[in-house]
């Protein structure tokens, strides 16, 4: 069976894009690097890829606003494109910056294909940038609705490391966060090391509701803050000598549910 191909974006001061490649790979992807301006020039395609994925980094440098001017050339230089990539049923992931990227741009929305800001991602309530290993909780708000296909099957509280500073989730009104609740878009929530969920450092933003990442509707499309390219192989843990080797670090489920959806439907 030929390989998914993934399309890892590339800009300035993106710097997670080679462990991403590293983590699709071993998930059984074949991965590119590509700069957003080979698809500008019509070098690349987006439509020759299945996956598309935004890496972490610090996207030009962050300036006005995280991940705020690459969402910008997304969506007016490359709207028509990415309408055609999410129209055709492919997949979307947003990690950190990434994911900064995906709800600033309205890619990752209520409505997916609608490029509305619904939600954004802000000044962590800390007042500095986190760089800390954080639990997450598989988010259950008792409709027993859990849209997203990057988590399928996953175990109900995983480990992995978050590296930013502006990463408090917020939703443009109490309505638009109580949908994405009841629909089973909220995908991950912070927690602490017994599943409970309390405040900082456990909450290491200030997220509402604790939010550490959501999908759109369809559930393809996938932004979260931690970092689970970081969390691949049971070394990246720190305390695995401590507490065991595991066969594979906690995030490489992620990549692989991604992975097998497209090896079964795109």
């Amino acid at each position: 069976m030929q390989k998914p191909k993934t399309l890892i974006l590339r800009t300035a001061g993106t710097n997670c894009d080679k462990e991403t490649k590293f983590a699709f790979e071993l998930a059984g992807a074949s991965a590119d690097l590509v700069h957003i301006n080979q698809i500008i020039r019509k070098e690349k395609s987006l439509s020759d890829y299945a996956i598309l994925a935004l890496p972490g980094g610090f996207s030009y440098g962050d300036d006005v606003a995280a991940g705020k001017i690459l969402a910008n050339e997304l969506v007016f230089r490359l709207k028509d494109e990415l309408v055609k990539f999410l129209k055709a049923g492919k997949l979307i992931i947003g990690i950190c910056n990434g994911f900064q990227v995906l709800v600033k741009s309205g890619i990752l929305s209520t409505d997916s294909v609608s490029f509305r800001q619904d939600f954004s991602l802000i000044n962590n309530d800390c007042g500095k940038f986190e760089d800390r290993w954080t639990y997450l909780r598989i988010a259950d708000y008792g409709s027993g609705v859990r849209k997203c296909v990057w988590t399928k099957n996953l175990q109900e509280m995983i480990h992995l490391p978050v590296a930013h500073g502006e990463g408090k989730f917020i939703a443009k009104d109490k309505k638009i966060l109580e949908n994405l609740k009841e629909n089973g878009q909220v995908v991950f929530q912070y927690c602490n090391h017994q599943g409970k969920f309390t405040g900082y450092p456990d909450n290491p933003n200030g997220s509402v509701d604790n939010v550490a990442g959501i999908c759109d509707n369809s559930g393809r499309v996938f932004g979260l803050m931690p970092h689970p390219e970081r969390h691949i192989l049971g070394t990246h843990h720190p305390r695995w000598m401590r507490e065991g080797l595991k066969k594979e670090g906690d995030g490489l489920a992620i990549f692989r549910n991604g992975v097998e959806y497209a090896k079964k439907n795109l």
